[in-house]
């Protein structure tokens, strides 16, 4: 993000004028560095005579011309961003010439060389305010434009953006745009491998890479951008409303994916060039579908301002589930996922020191870029998922079908769409908001019941539970499942309110194996689970459900109690290493391994963490040679075993797995399984510099690249870390340098290695924060905080730190959150040990 835009401000330039038109011109051909970009903007004064200020981040002006007078470019701060504009009149057309860098942390417009073979790749990452990094602009999302772009590029690339092109040459003229904001114009340049396809009058694309162009797998991706087109038409009632609809898999993205119009951009990890478990391919088809959804929420219809952001963001991925399990292969699964992996992020996230309010108040851009978290994606989804419950998902898509209709290329807030879902439902939606989007934390509900002598219920109710500094008790919609034997044999479906709701339904009723509250999912809400159902999920009673959703509601449980330490950490893997060869859905299993391992890595009483580690690796040691052959699960058994395998003997099987002497039947050693092998045998401290040089030459790739930095980082010795430190320190200009090695510098298995870097981080990350650019400061604030050092004494540098009252906002909410994870881990490990 480039300058710190406030909301006053944007508010202020939004009063003052109305933009009719960009005409940018680009030259790529200029240099490694630098590119030259003219625009020429036309608005109009709404208050003739005012003064204001154009957007332009790290820029060499030439020349600027407003109204025909040249201005004086020495007024141009190149730090702020800002060139002022002095006395615009009630038209105005402003002419700007200058010379704009190259960037290579994702920000702007990012230049990227192909190691295998020398090939530069451009793309641009404009949310939430660096398209003033590639042209000038008012670059803020209630300014919208029609965009025309020029670019002069070398003779062998392609150019990508928003609109359909004509080429000339070595130029690019493309069409101009409807009414879009800035954040959403995009441009991807080089030489891209292309693929095009059709569907119901829509031109497609997908680009990547030419290195890669043996691995897109573009049918599947074709699939799901067809199923996707299907269903938005339907529901939404609206047609695509842009030209044509690209989507490029760029190298060294931030970010997982970017909505620009008609020109998304995602994460070229998506270009999946060695094997991967259905997880990864549903989680990909729901970030297409993500984006896809965007084009109407968020792009056809935008926000007036960052405040709701959230809103933009939960909107679209409600809508990608609500399309996966609709309109795709994996149907009502999607919803498992959704509660295993969403909603897991969002309690986590709600439960931080930096909770908010999912409806916001965003005061400028620095905070801005901090709520892209799980409040914004994942609680906001969770609380519209439970709002269509309350409303009815008819009423939901006749409302928004009519906020589309209302709003096309217009501005919104959130009182505009709750005004139509009103209108659509015949429901007061004033105090629902009020209670779910303007407070913060997470409820928890409990069963409480008793049972006569014949085992039947003789009383039951629904306990609600809200912490002293977030005492909010809300209305919820929940459904009570009882399962017996696997099946649900009874559901009944209640509002719960305030903090005890009797349930007169289940009175007489014979008590089940299991008692699930919120089943089918229909809250925002953590559960317990009484004593009797929780020995049934550690017996694999839920191995039984024919739905995967409730089994994963019961894992979710578990996991919620053993955070919250209600659960040992210890009895929590044990429960994990018991009941996971039984989970089918490998989304639930690659989850659950991932948590047993945290558990035992930070939760976990020390004492006893070697003990679970090989537990674990026992367990999946076995799992592994009774997987089905070429499986999904065992796959995830061997990615889960090497991230755990620290005795000799387990070692001894990685190496094996890795020469090709005891390779499991079905499996392939692919490129990036050889990485995963590596670096566990790296951690191990079998392998060293030498051999990752020798697998690097083998895998010469900038993904390969990417993996020999992380085991690098992650070689258990002092003079490993610290030149990884080095590396880390210098890495600001450079993205993925920077996250790859903080990648391998945090290793569990060796945190003696990091005790020295307590003390550095501490005295570099202010430093970091006020001269790096916001995504790689926060990638250092957040990576290198010494969470793995789970003692008192960093809880003790992190409060001292804080204590200057200088540090700015979103920083110190970093440390903040970096520090509680650290109180919580000390807190479950004395629980552990109790």
């Amino acid at each position: 993000m480039a300058g710190n835009l406030t909301r006053a401000e944007a508010r202020e330039r939004a009063r003052l004028l109305a933009v009719e038109s960009y005409a940018v011109e680009l030259d790529l051909r200029v240099g490694e560095d630098r590119f030259d970009s003219v625009t020429t903007v036309r608005f109009t004064g709404l208050e003739p005579g005012a003064s204001t200020f154009i957007d332009l981040h790290g820029a060499t002006v030439r020349r600027a011309v407003l109204n025909g007078v040249e201005l004086d470019v020495s007024t141009y701060d190149a730090a702020a961003g800002r060139l002022p504009l002095p006395s615009i009149a009630a038209g105005n057309e402003l002419l700007i010439e200058g010379e704009c860098a190259y960037m290579r942390t994702g920000e702007g417009l990012h230049r990227f060389v192909d190691p295998v073979d020398k090939k530069v790749y451009l793309h641009s990452q404009f949310e939430t305010a660096d398209a003033h990094r590639m042209y000038a602009c008012f670059d803020q999302p209630d300014l919208k434009a029609v965009f025309e772009l020029t670019v002069h590029a070398p003779e062998e690339w392609l150019c990508i953006s928003n609109s359909p092109a004509v080429r000339e040459g070595t130029t690019w003229r493309f069409e101009p745009t409807p009414r879009i904001s800035t954040y959403i114009t995009a441009l991807c340049a080089g030489p891209y491998h292309e693929v095009r396809s059709e569907h119901d009058g829509i031109p497609l694309g997908l680009y990547c890479r030419a290195s890669l162009a043996e691995h897109l797998d573009a049918d599947n991706l074709f699939e799901v951008t067809r199923q996707g087109f299907d269903f938005f038409h339907r529901v939404f009632g609206v047609r695509y409303p842009f030209a044509k609809y690209d989507q490029l898999f760029v190298p060294e993205f931030n970010a997982g994916a970017m909505e620009n119009a008609g020109c998304v951009t995602f994460l070229e990890d998506y270009v999946f060039r060695s094997r991967v478990t259905d997880a990864i391919v549903e989680r990909r088809a729901e970030t297409i579908l993500h984006e896809m959804a965007h084009m109407w929420f968020g792009d056809l219809v935008t926000m007036r301002w960052w405040d709701d952001l959230w809103l933009n963001e939960s909107f679209a991925t409600y809508a990608s589930v609500l399309c996966q399990a609709e309109a795709t292969r994996w149907g009502q699964g999607a919803w498992t996922t959704f509660a295993n992996v969403e909603k897991t992020w969002a309690y986590r996230q709600d439960q931080l020191p930096s909770t908010h309010p999912i409806a916001a108040d965003i005061v400028d851009m620095q905070a801005v870029e901090v709520n892209f978290d799980g409040i914004t994606y994942a609680k906001g989804a969770s609380v519209l998922k439970q709002l269509v419950a309350y409303v009815g998902l008819d009423n939901f898509l006749a409302g928004v079908r009519d906020y589309f209709a209302e709003h096309a290329w217009g501005n919104t807030t959130l009182q505009d769409l709750l005004s139509a879902l009103e209108r659509t439902s015949g429901r007061d939606l004033s105090s629902w908001s009020k209670e779910w989007l303007e407070t913060s934390w997470v409820n928890t509900l409990r069963p409480s019941f008793s049972v006569d002598a014949e085992g039947r219920f003789t009383e039951f109710a629904v306990l609600q539970e809200a912490p002293a500094d977030y005492p909010t008790l809300r209305s919820h919609r929940i459904a009570i499942g009882l399962y017996s034997g696997g099946e649900r044999v009874k559901r009944v479906e209640l509002d719960v309110v305030g903090p005890r709701t009797p349930v007169p339904e289940l009175i007489g009723v014979e008590q089940p194996d299991l008692v699930l509250l919120n089943d089918d999912d229909l809250t925002y809400a953590k559960i317990r689970l009484d004593e009797r159902s929780l020995r049934t999920l550690v017996e694999g009673g839920v191995s039984r459900f024919d739905s995967s959703l409730p089994a994963a509601l019961c894992w979710s449980a578990a996991w919620d109690m053993t955070r919250d330490g209600e659960m040992r950490a210890r009895d929590y893997v044990r429960l994990v290493t018991a009941g996971v060869g039984a989970v089918k859905d490998i989304t639930i299993v690659q989850a659950l391994l991932n948590q047993a391992r945290m558990a035992t890595q930070q939760f976990a009483d020390p004492a006893w963490a070697a003990e679970g580690l090989a537990l674990q690796a026992d367990a999946l040691r076995e799992l592994l040679a009774g997987a089905e052959p070429g499986s999904d699960h065992q796959l995830a058994y061997l990615n889960a075993f090497a991230q755990v395998a620290t005795s000799e003997a387990d070692l001894d099987l990685l190496a094996a797995i890795l020469d090709g002497s005891a390779v499991p039947a079905g499996l392939a050693v692919d490129a990036d399984l050889r990485w995963t092998l590596t670096r566990a045998l790296v951690v191990g401290e079998r392998l060293g510099e030498a051999d990752i040089a020798a697998e690097l030459k083998r895998d010469a790739t900038a993904s390969g690249e990417r993996s020999a930095t992380i085991c690098r980082a992650a070689i258990p010795s002092a003079e490993a870390k610290a030149a990884a430190w080095e590396t880390i320190l210098e890495s600001e200009s450079a993205g993925t340098t920077l996250r790859a090695t903080i990648g391998g510098f945090q290793e569990p298995h060796h945190v003696e290695l990091l005790e020295p870097y307590r003390a550095k981080y501490f005295a570099e990350v202010g430093r970091v924060y006020r001269d790096w650019t916001f995504d790689s400061a926060s990638r250092f604030a957040n990576g290198c905080f010494p969470a793995l050092l789970i003692e008192e004494e960093t809880l003790t540098a992190a409060e001292a730190f804080l204590a200057d009252g200088d540090v700015p906002q979103a920083l110190r909410r970093m440390i903040l959150e970096g520090a509680d994870g650290v109180r919580r881990a000390l807190r479950n490990r004395a629980t552990d040990a109790g």
